[in-house]
């Protein structure tokens, strides 16, 4: 599965004040932006627009929408085919001047509309980013977009670079799978459900139940299929490796929903959980999770996950 993350680099216009996670405060604003931005039957909703299969804003806001759920998937939904990086900061009082950057993840042929992002992202800074300290919206200018170490977009000269060549995940053993210990550290809320309520811990074959779905429905939606994998056998060896050490925490955080007029909750898990065992088969899973993310609302910014491994 091709996948481009991109940093959208940003320089504030005037004095701001942003939440401490700024996950939904970047994507409620992409997502007015870009509607605004592509949106051909502003009367129409995207369940019954005719363009939905091949507009950007459904695709990523409205996917169950604009994509049938792919055969023999094991999730009833296609998964959103991007995940933002919002600043990591905490900060929540900023000047103008100041400079942040949010990431962004797209998987597959959704890389082709790039340009729609990036000039949704220009328009996001004409709106405005949360609120200044006089009850205005606090504006921005996009100044870069970088695709690893090249610009694929400057506010200087004012054109979009696509990338010659996108980088491939797989699910292939990792040659050098002989590890038998992992940390692995959640920097952003981690969602996942249990059917006994969640406290401040993740058994690994919880988590690998978890990844296993979401991988291979990403590879499903925006690869080239299902990979072949024995997933009970997986899960079973899953469950014989042990949680060493949990570092976890619960985080509550709530979010505004304009669609649904309402607070929405949305707490998870954070810190870090060490784990011990026959890991490789795992690897694969948990290196693409740094790209992709894991748990739920990933669209969000959530689940953004760093991992160390060791042996002996």
């Amino acid at each position: 599965m091709k996948f481009g993350k991109y940093l959208f680099h940003i320089k504030l216009t005037r004095n701001a004040v942003l939440p401490a996670y700024k996950g939904s405060t970047f994507r409620g604003l992409l997502g007015h932006a870009l509607k605004r931005t592509v949106c051909a039957l502003k009367n129409q909703t995207c369940a019954t627009c005719i363009l939905r299969q091949n507009c950007t804003y459904a695709l990523v806001f409205e996917t169950a929408h604009a994509l049938p759920a792919p055969e023999n998937a094991k999730v009833s939904d296609p998964p959103h085919p991007m995940v933002l990086e919002p600043p990591l900061t905490e900060k929540r009082e900023f000047t103008a001047g100041d400079t942040l950057v949010c990431g962004m993840v797209l998987f597959g042929d959704l890389n082709r509309n790039l340009p729609y992002f990036i000039y949704a992202f220009d328009q996001m800074g004409r709106i405005g980013l949360g609120k200044g300290k006089n009850g205005t919206r606090a504006g921005f200018t996009l100044e870069s977009v970088t695709f690893g170490n090249n610009a694929v977009y400057s506010k200087a000269d004012g054109r979009v670079t696509l990338p010659d060549l996108l980088p491939e995940m797989t699910l292939h053993p990792d040659p050098n799978g002989n590890t038998d210990r992992v940390t692995l550290k959640l920097q952003t809320p981690f969602r996942i459900s249990t059917k006994t309520g969640q406290g401040p811990d993740l058994p690994f074959d919880l988590l690998m139940r978890s990844l296993i779905r979401r991988c291979t429905a990403l590879f499903n939606t925006y690869g080239n299929g299902e990979p072949d994998l024995d997933y009970p056998d997986l899960v079973k060896q899953a469950g014989q490796v042990r949680l060493t050490d949990n570092r976890l925490a619960w985080f509550d955080w709530q979010r505004y929903s304009s669609r649904q007029d309402k607070k929405m909750y949305m707490g998870g898990l954070l810190g870090q959980a060490a784990y011990q065992g026959d890991l490789g088969p795992f690897l694969p899973f948990l290196r693409m999770a740094e790209i992709v993310h894991a748990g739920k609302n990933t669209a969000f910014g959530l689940g953004k996950v760093a991992l160390e491994t060791m042996n002996g």
